[in-house]
């Protein structure tokens, strides 16, 4: 924050986006830099859709006894029309010594009061929900990153994989994980920290079992199994990966992102397979093709011991990605 001037302090923020924790977030960054410049601040609350006009012209004006002011008008949606036509007039000639803060959930309510703060010259902080998984991705590395530590895509995908994808949840994970450890943060870590907290799922096992790592595919099954994670979505899981596998490989040559046009699956989906299919031959992806299969029949009744059949198909799969006998 030592670098933090007034002029520093943009006097319109609009926080556009429904994802609460990066709103949150961008209020209280918002609140710490203009303590920085002044310890004493007065920080104000607003609720859009109760505040009447009449109040604006209080809440905006200089201060009798001077000092600065952070405004924060919530739910900006909800603005009503004389309400927005008076913010929008006062954001074409701000006072410096307010921060008005506007959050906005981003959709189609209120959206002619958002764009009009936009064209009035307001800094937008994005704030909408991450839906895709590489922005979640992306979302762990930065968190890390603001900790003091560091990551690799693959420690990413691990811990979100282990906590989910709650944002508050894993904003807390990367705090802590840098906390407990040198900030270089990989795969190993992450399972260091979260083995047994891991929500696990037949796809944990069927990614396990695609790049040959037979003893964490059986440690997963096993642990599913004991949590109560029924067989056949393990099966199934584990038949959709040699198929994706399959698919992939046969595409041939090509970005993941000039492949999901033409395979029809997402770019994130595509790159985690070509990083499976490394080490498979199309012989050993027929010979998997046909054990997964096997193991699909048996859970789905024709089998007495269905964790067994399970096991098996593991063993088969992992061995036909080496080239061997089942």
């Amino acid at each position: 924050m030592c670098d933090v001037s007034p002029a520093s302090l943009p006097p319109i923020l609009l926080v556009l986006g429904d994802e609460e924790l990066l709103a949150t977030r961008a209020v209280s960054e918002t609140v710490a830099r203009a303590r920085a410049v002044d310890p004493d601040v007065d920080v104000r609350e607003y609720q859009a859709g109760s505040l009447a006009v009449g109040e604006i012209d209080e809440m905006l004006s200089p201060s009798l006894f001077g000092g600065r002011r952070v405004l924060v008008l919530r739910s900006g949606q909800d603005a009503r029309k004389d309400l927005s036509a008076a913010l929008l007039a006062y954001a074409k000639n701000p006072d410096p010594d307010v921060q008005l803060v506007v959050l906005h959930l981003g959709g189609a309510k209120g959206k002619a009061f958002a764009d009009g703060l936009r064209a009035a010259g307001a800094t937008v902080v994005p704030a909408g929900k991450l839906k895709g998984h590489r922005d979640r991705v992306a979302f762990v590395r930065d968190e890390i990153r603001r900790s003091g530590g560091r990551c690799a895509d693959d420690a990413a995908e691990a811990l979100i994989a282990a906590v989910g994808n709650d944002l508050r949840e894993l904003a807390a994970a990367c705090s802590q994980l840098v906390a407990d450890t040198d900030g270089r943060i990989d795969a190993d870590t992450v399972s260091r920290y979260y083995r047994g907290r891991v929500e696990v799922t037949g796809f944990t096992v069927a990614d396990a079992t695609m790049v040959g790592d037979v003893p964490g595919a059986l440690e997963a099954l096993r642990w599913a199994l004991h949590v109560g994670v029924d067989p056949v979505p393990i099966a199934d899981a584990l038949a959709d990966g040699v198929r994706t596998v399959a698919r992939v490989a046969s595409a041939g040559r090509g970005s993941a992102y000039q492949l999901a046009s033409s395979l029809g699956m997402p770019s994130w989906k595509i790159e985690r397979a070509q990083r499976q299919g490394r080490g498979w031959t199309p012989e050993g992806l027929v010979e998997a093709m046909r054990a997964a299969a096997e193991c699909n029949a048996a859970v789905k009744g024709g089998a007495d011991d269905r964790a067994y059949a399970l096991e098996r198909a593991v063993f088969s799969v992992a061995a036909a990605r080496q080239g061997g006998a089942r």
